[in-house]
């Protein structure tokens, strides 16, 4: 880890310690709105949907290239999670918020394993074969790549594998 991300990783643990700290970086940073996001009515029950992840939370496959931290921008790529992943074989690359209990329990930003306890139950109709993670803190001239290009690349990745549900877990 060079200088930078660890600067980063002590200003994120420093943000969670000071809620002032933290108001005064909200009200000078500008953040995205979006308006035109159309409300999905669900036709079925839950128990007969087809359930999908999606994570800011920079989790990866050990054997995945790592988010690039290097870029004051963030990182607008993706990764597929396959959804019969073993919890050691995950990783986070995130300077941006303290992961180290998401290390411990990966379920804390990406809740496979509680997914798969809801379709053995049958709460859920079953789990899609892959999820997504993308790196939160997306900004600058990226923002623009993962509103035009990446996330619609993974919504009709979703939508081709017929996926019901999404649950969003930001990290």
């Amino acid at each position: 880890m060079d200088i930078q991300q660890t600067k980063d990783r002590v200003l994120a643990k420093v943000f969670l310690k000071s809620p002032w700290l933290f108001n005064q970086w909200v009200r000078q940073s500008t953040f995205a709105e979006f308006n035109d996001s159309p409300w999905n009515e669900l036709t079925k029950p839950i128990n007969e949907c087809r359930l999908a992840l999606i994570t800011t939370g920079g989790v990866h496959l050990k054997s995945q290239a790592p988010f690039d931290m290097k870029d004051p921008a963030g990182d607008p790529t993706f990764r597929e999670i396959p959804a019969d992943t073993c919890p050691s074989d995950f990783s986070i690359t995130h300077n941006y918020y303290d992961h180290s209990d998401a290390e411990k329990d990966i379920n804390i930003v990406l809740p496979i394993e509680r997914v798969r306890t809801l379709e053995s139950s049958g709460d859920i109709g079953d789990v899609n074969h892959r999820h997504f993670s993308f790196m939160g803190h997306i900004r600058d001239r990226h923002l623009s790549t993962l509103v035009s290009e990446t996330a619609p690349r993974v919504a009709g990745m979703l939508k081709a594998d017929e996926v019901d549900i999404v649950i969003l877990t930001p990290a």
